[in-house]
């Protein structure tokens, strides 16, 4: 497992040392709150790194254990990354490298907003669990099918170039979202048992859905409801 540097970024964010003057400051004081409001936010994002280098350094051999277990010949070799760019909303997500190397990210926001390391390490056993259950490539294939159906059926029925381009281009985003809801229970079942094995509390994990906006149980939306996800961790849970 390696780092990018944004992540060394993070971890330095919180060890800058904060001068305290010998002597009585100044009749403005006005100087005192601000300094403490830079060393508590400070102190934050210190404890914010340390807590997550500590939750990937246990996860993350779980997670690959794991990996290796159910998908013989799959590349397991995780690849850990930390997106810094400013003002983002908190995300995970997991994608492949050039080389088919899986990557797993997690942006600032998200590593600040989680209460607790469950919340954290559920987080990481949900998304390593997208890889092992080869979610991308189902997405890509049930994408590449919609794709040829509806541009075929728009193809008999007369449409012209422009026509079968956005029949296809429609169908590739229905037959991805077909079945989006289900890879998101399928992730957070193993993600629950993941999350278990290395020591930590998948349903104290998941109550990171009761913050976040619930999207419903809407038609062709990418992720079910938060009430349905939260059930499936208790439910995997009280089996293991």
């Amino acid at each position: 497992m390696r780092w990018l540097l944004p992540l060394a970024l993070l971890l330095f964010a919180g060890c800058e040392v904060i001068e305290t003057p010998s002597s009585p400051p100044p009749q403005n004081t006005s100087a005192r709150p601000v300094q403490a409001s830079d060393a508590a936010r400070r102190l934050r994002a210190q404890r914010a790194a340390q807590q997550f280098v500590s939750v990937v350094n246990i996860m993350e051999p779980i997670a690959e254990s794991e990996c290796r277990r159910r998908a013989p010949g799959m590349n397991c070799d995780f690849l850990i990354v930390v997106d810094d760019r400013p003002g983002q909303p908190p995300n995970a997500f997991q994608t492949l490298d050039r080389s088919g190397r899986p990557v797993v990210a997690f942006n600032l926001a998200l590593i600040a907003s989680v209460e607790n390391a469950d919340e954290l390490a559920f987080v990481m056993g949900h998304e390593t669990s997208h890889h092992i259950l080869g979610h991308l490539a189902r997405s890509r294939n049930n994408a590449i099918a919609g794709a040829v159906i509806l541009s075929g059926l728009a193809s008999l029925s007369g449409a012209d170039a422009d026509g079968i381009r956005s029949a296809e281009e429609f169908g590739a985003a229905v037959g991805a979202r077909t079945y989006s809801k289900d890879f998101e229970l399928e992730a957070d079942e193993l993600g629950t048992i993941i999350t278990s094995r290395a020591g930590f509390n998948a349903i104290r994990g998941a109550a990171f859905f009761t913050r976040i906006p619930d999207p419903g149980n809407r038609f062709l939306g990418s992720h079910p409801p938060n009430s349905a996800r939260i059930d499936i961790v208790r439910r995997t849970a009280a089996r293991l």
